[in-house]
């Protein structure tokens, strides 16, 4: 191959350089795109259909929220090896939330994700307890539900 040909072809290479560059970027782009969309396909629930709030004043986490979670989420959210690093044995574990974030917005309890989950609202996959866990524990009840969302709506204290 001549030599004046083999400089040509070195030029084009060079030249692809931003070409590739623009099109890799381009496809990080579109994934993380994706995967936006699909985190936000997953967490939109149907707020109407959660079991309204309870109306008890005061409620704590202390006198009121420790007892449930105690009953029904503890063997999976406890001190030993919790699930999704989520701990519900205490106030500061259930504020600080799990390895994906808060599930607690205090205030909002519509937007809680521990809410959708617990009301069995959602993406099934996140439905707390799970509807086919080992330890046969049942699922929240509406008023055990309402009075969590009073609690988070309140300020989670």
């Amino acid at each position: 191959m001549p030599k004046n040909q083999i400089q040509t072809m070195r030029n084009k290479s060079v030249s692809l350089k931003p070409f590739v560059l623009v099109l890799s970027s381009g496809a990080v782009a579109l994934a993380i795109a994706v995967h936006a969309a699909e985190k936000d396909k997953k967490t939109k629930v149907d707020v109407s259909k959660l079991p309204p709030a309870s109306s008890k004043q005061g409620v704590t986490y202390a006198n009121d929220i420790k007892a449930i979670f105690d009953k029904s989420c503890i063997k999976c959210h406890g001190p030993e090896k919790p699930k999704a690093k989520l701990r519900l044995d205490s106030l500061a574990g259930a504020l600080k939330g799990s390895e994906n974030g808060k599930v607690i917005e205090p205030g909002k309890s519509a937007d809680s994700i521990l809410v959708h989950n617990v009301a069995h609202a959602g993406d099934e996959d996140d439905w707390m307890p799970p509807p086919d866990n080992k330890a046969k524990i049942p699922p929240l009840t509406p008023a055990q539900i309402g009075l969590i969302r009073a609690w988070i709506d309140q300020g989670a204290k």
